[in-house]
């Protein structure tokens, strides 16, 4: 079984140290690369052509959001997994907008940074559960919650796609919960990215979770 190719991007040297000790104890792990900032994360994409980037928010040069916007144009397959401090709303809706497929705050534990790695790998969304609960309030603070807009467009079948996505089950769980072919599965999700104009899998657990559809903790 292939080892999953992951690259850590952060300023702080020790950081990137102990995060290498830490993945590399775990087979299906392995480190091909390190940046200390924004633009050398982007050299180091190309060369080393990771599989997940465990990216920080605040860096010099480029921040987060701007370097996985660009990882996101050049390498659409590259997962972008943001590992910061930062959980405030800016922080957060910022990089999913950007295109990013997990964010998780640095006070996780590490066997919960290796989960999120795991799951963005796998073409899942992750998102702490504080950051979850982030992403609902700025919801409900911005959007008033008046319920129209595209979400009215979807069918039921489509809704429950959906709630079962913000649940973050994959594509497997939701055809077995629904009795469905996984390649019907992928076939709502496609659909409920171009009705709802969400390109990854991480912004429709976002756009689930302020609708509401999901629980916080999963």
């Amino acid at each position: 079984m292939p080892s999953i190719r992951v690259l850590l991007v952060d300023d702080h040297a020790v950081l990137r140290e102990s995060l290498r000790a830490f993945l590399e104890m775990y087979p299906d792990l392995e480190v091909v690369g390190e940046a200390a900032d924004g633009l050398e994360a982007i050299a180091q994409v190309r060369q080393h052509q990771p599989d997940v980037v465990l990216l920080d928010v605040a860096m010099p040069g480029l921040g987060g959001p701007e370097v996985t916007s660009r990882l996101k144009q050049e390498y659409p397959d590259t997962r972008v997994l943001v590992l910061t401090q930062y959980s405030g709303a800016d922080y957060v809706l910022h990089c999913l907008k950007a295109g990013a497929d997990g964010y998780i705050v640095k006070k996780a534990g590490g066997s919960e940074v290796v989960r999120a790695v795991r799951a963005v790998y796998d073409g899942e969304g992750y998102l702490h559960p504080s950051v979850a609960r982030v992403v609902i309030e700025a919801a409900a603070h911005n959007h008033g919650g008046d319920g129209r807009g595209p979400y009215e467009q979807l069918t039921d079948r489509e809704r429950e796609v959906l709630s079962l996505i913000g649940q973050g089950l994959t594509n497997r769980e939701i055809a077995q919960t629904l009795s469905l072919s996984a390649k019907t599965v992928d076939k709502y999700r496609a659909r409920l990215m171009a009705k709802l104009d969400i390109s990854t899998r991480a912004g429709l657990i976002r756009y689930a979770l302020e609708k509401r559809l999901a629980p916080l903790d999963g």
